[in-house]
């Protein structure tokens, strides 16, 4: 008894002892907890990777790898390191530590490295292994490496985390036509038997998230950027549109470059510059450094490209480029501050374009691409604030989205004004001298921020950052015998019933017959009275928010749609149109059909390139989305005749051609149907609209929707496409636009299995086909599987694909049926992914709208 007595009780130490050990050390759990992150950072540095891989140029051979990976440790306790590696157990070949062979162990997505073969101090990993093919896109020809946010650990073993930073060295054994590009300097170059080996210099210091690579049968182009020579890889093979773009590519990079040289005072922080053209990108760019990755379609561009294209193309480039500073040098301490990166970089390449433009044109390009998008997600219940909550690195894909992107940027000017353009800069560049090369996280900037400005950061922060949501502003006139004696503001959120301010800036503007009248508002309270317009006389209407940089739904006056040629600022008519659309959705003041009618008659009559495409867009939404059929039919022929004859009376190139996408986008009646086969069979546009082989593919796309019996149609369309990249592309949407049932059902089915979603970007672009309207009445059967493998769709997919997944099924759908398909799934999942079931809030809200809009 004794015995038992005294082995009991040693038991129970041992256990409490064990578990008490056990409590402080992270859970052996998938991914990459911020947990286990703050443990490695703690004991982890200096680390270097060197990585040798074998890849054969058959995408469907495993790639070979050997990896060397050496770093300092502070050796606590008994712990096992774990090393992030999400491949199976059989990918694992050999792993010897400090020259020790060990038995290879995988758990969980980790390489389990026991204590006892670890010291303080330097140790080096040798480890065998075949690459991941996750986050590698291997297409037929070339791969390309795309590790953001945490896929490095799909294809090697790393510390798969942005706050340990390491160097790489790369060496890439390929076949002997393809070429090959890295973060580091090309150095060596040796071919063996129908072989070569690329070796690449140790790379500057990077988070895992940013070294990438990539190699294949591309085309190469070498120009100097600072002096140096800086390679493209490309595929594009339109030798026009190649000639066209290069200088203006390369252009734009070395003023992109200038500009943040200057205003952050801080040369170019890595040692080479370097990029690569990718067919069908998932994304508009990446940007690791040395070997920033693009789109191909919004790189390259003809002489007919339109100023959309021309700003997106600019605005891209300066905004990859920006990211060396912001990102790349001075890196998010962990990824749930991943906007910091993404907002000054859509910032600063707001800034860098808009250097060299009218300041008007800076206001309307600024206001035309980041409100819309923002206002679609910020309007919904599935509203994210910027900076958002993150457990585990597996999760941090969810992150993305228009509020980082595009309400992040707002919010940054709103930062500006607030604490003045000097000290904000001062700010900035106090903040990146003190974390060059190093990890920060918003706190650290508003810190240093707090310093330059006696302004309450803090109180700002929490409803501009740290919650999601809008303000509704509003405003009350008193005259006395036609002069304005009282005018004041107010604003509440727009959902919920916390008392919520955001100060912020903003203009209002009095229209009279020969004249306005503006005046600048700082918005600060719940209500407030502006003393400036008191005497005024009464105008014939009023516009709020007519600088077009105040963020809410703005009170509308529906006497400026009578008067609507009064407003001759086109950043002030941008503005309004914006604010005539939300108060649609709001349900407050304007129908849909009044709204439709309005801007069709606007058509011919708005001039300003970047206001006419924001007009035709809103055109298409609310004719798809916010007119019963009944009434979409019957305005049909009116809004095709409307457009047709826009584009006889427009005398600018471009806005003939964002007319001519318009009227394909909404056509139904057969004479417009018979106009536009003859555009496309004989490949002879109207007057002044040039088509190139993209758009004579988008029109067969839409022809096809109309065409009970269209296999014709797009097999002709595809001999007609020469780039082998874009048959590709081609062959997937053509599949989801068949008029026939099973086509389409099969191909929808075969999206259940992931190498049929591996290119990401065609599969978004047919689910849109198959989704169409006109498709609906067979395509609502999809929707319950579309939302049952969304988690799957999460947990295999690039970081937007989730998001494009459900904006590519659901955004035209009206159909009471859908919604109810909707409601019934996250009833039946009531503990489902928030961050996900978010994302179906923000991709179903139209349809939700939709229910009481449509009349």
């Amino acid at each position: 008894m004794k015995k038992t007595g005294i082995l009991a009780l040693f038991l129970v130490v041992f256990n409490t002892g064990y578990h008490a050990q056990m409590k402080s050390l992270p859970k052996l759990e998938s991914g990459v907890s911020y947990e286990l992150a703050q443990l490695r950072k703690s004991t982890l540095s200096e680390i270097r990777y060197e990585l040798n891989l074998k890849i054969p140029e058959s995408k469907s051979e495993r790639i070979a790898g050997t990896e060397v990976l050496s770093f300092t440790y502070k050796k606590q306790n008994d712990a096992p390191l774990q090393i992030d590696f999400k491949e199976d157990v059989s990918s694992l070949i050999s792993v010897s530590v400090n020259g020790q062979s060990i038995k290879p162990v995988l758990e969980n997505e980790h390489v389990i490295i026991e204590a006892k073969y670890l010291k303080s101090g330097a140790n080096q990993i040798h480890i065998d292994f075949l690459a991941g093919n996750g986050a590698l896109n291997r297409r037929d020809g070339y791969l390309y490496a795309l590790f953001v946010p945490d896929r490095a650990r799909t294809m090697f073993p790393c510390f798969d985390q942005p706050n340990l930073k390491a160097r790489y060295s790369l060496a890439l054994t390929i076949p002997e036509k393809w070429s090959g590009i890295a973060n580091g300097k090309l150095k060596e170059t040796t071919s063996q038997q129908g072989q070569k080996t690329l070796k690449f210099a140790e790379s500057d210091l990077l988070p895992t998230y940013l070294f990438s690579f990539a190699t294949g049968d591309f085309k190469n182009f070498t120009e100097k950027i600072s002096g140096q020579d800086s390679r493209m890889l490309y595929r594009e093979t339109d030798s026009v549109k190649i000639k066209n773009s290069m200088d203006s590519i390369y252009t734009l990079y070395r003023n992109s470059l200038d500009y943040y040289e200057k205003w952050t005072g801080i040369k170019h922080p890595f040692q080479k510059h370097g990029m690569v053209a990718i067919p069908d990108f998932q994304f508009g760019g990446m940007e690791h450094p040395g070997a920033i990755l693009f789109q191909n379609s919004t790189l390259f561009l003809d002489q007919n490209a339109t100023q959309n294209q021309l700003n997106n193309r600019s605005n891209l480039i300066a905004h990859e480029v920006a990211h060396l500073w912001f990102g790349d040098m001075v890196t998010m301490d962990w990824f749930n501050d991943v906007w910091m990166k993404e907002v000054f970089a859509n910032f600063m390449a707001d800034k860098s374009t808009g250097a060299s433009a009218d300041k008007s044109v800076y206001d309307l390009k600024f206001l035309t691409t980041h409100f819309p998008a923002a206002y679609g997600v910020d309007r919904t219940l599935g509203a994210n604030p910027i900076r958002q909550v993150l457990d585990n690195l597996k999760n941090a894909g969810m992150m993305y989205g228009p509020i980082i992107y595009n309400k992040a940027p707002i919010m940054m000017r709103q930062l500006e004004l607030l604490i003045g353009e000097e000290n904000f800069k001062k700010g900035v560049g106090e903040y990146l001298k003190k974390y060059a090369y190093s990890n920060a996280g918003w706190p650290d900037l508003i810190a240093i921020l707090d310093n330059h400005t006696p302004e309450d950061l803090q109180s700002w922060n929490k409803v501009w950052v740290n919650d999601p949501g809008r303000p509704v502003i509003d405003y009350k006139v008193k005259y006395k015998a036609n002069i304005i004696e009282h005018f004041t503001i107010s604003q509440h959120p727009e959902y919920g019933k916390e008392q919520k301010l955001w100060p912020q800036e903003f203009q209002i503007s009095l229209f009279y017959a020969d004249k306005v009248e503006k005046v600048n508002v700082k918005l600060s309270g719940k209500q407030q009275e502006i003393p400036e317009l008191k005497g005024k006389t009464k105008p014939l209407f009023i516009l709020q928010n007519s600088s077009g940089i105040g963020y809410g739904v703005f009170g509308i006056d529906k006497a400026m749609m009578s008067d609507f040629s009064l407003i001759k600022d086109p950043v002030s008519r941008a503005s309004a149109y914006i604010s005539l659309y939300e108060n649609v959705l709001a349900g407050s003041g304007v129908s849909p059909l009044e709204l439709f009618q309005f801007f069709g008659g606007q058509l011919q009559k708005e001039d300003t390139e970047l206001n006419l495409r924001l007009i035709t867009g809103y055109i298409s939404t609310m004719y798809w989305e916010f007119l019963s059929e009944n009434i979409r039919l019957k305005e049909s022929g009116n809004i095709e005749n409307k457009i047709w004859e826009a584009l006889q009376v427009q005398k600018a190139k471009n806005n003939k051609k964002i007319l001519f996408d318009a009227y394909q986008g909404v056509f139904q009646s057969k004479n417009a149907y018979d106009n536009l086969y003859t555009i496309w069979k004989s490949q002879t546009p109207p007057k002044d609209v040039s088509l190139n082989d993209e758009d004579y593919t988008s029109l067969a796309l839409s022809l096809s929707l109309r065409n009970s019996s269209n296999n014709d149609l797009l097999q002709e369309q595809l001999t007609r496409i020469k780039n082998p990249d874009r048959v590709s592309r081609f062959k997937i949407i053509m599949k989801a636009a068949s008029s026939d049932q099973k086509v389409r059902d099969d191909f929808f089915n075969s999206l259940e299995q992931k190498q049929n979603r591996a290119n990401e970007s065609a599969v978004g672009a047919a689910l849109g086909y198959l989704h169409h309207p006109l498709r609906q009445q067979t395509s609502v059967n999809y929707l319950p599987k579309t939302l049952a493998v969304l988690q799957e769709i999460q947990k295999t997919g690039d970081i937007f694909f989730p998001d494009n997944w459900l904006r590519s099924t659901f955004s035209n759908y009206q159909n009471p049926k859908a919604l109810d398909i909707v409601n019934q799934f996250l009833s039946e999942h009531p503990d489902y992914n928030a961050i996900l079931k978010n994302k179906i809030l923000q991709a179903t809200d139209n349809l939700k709208r939709a229910q009481n809009l449509v009349k």
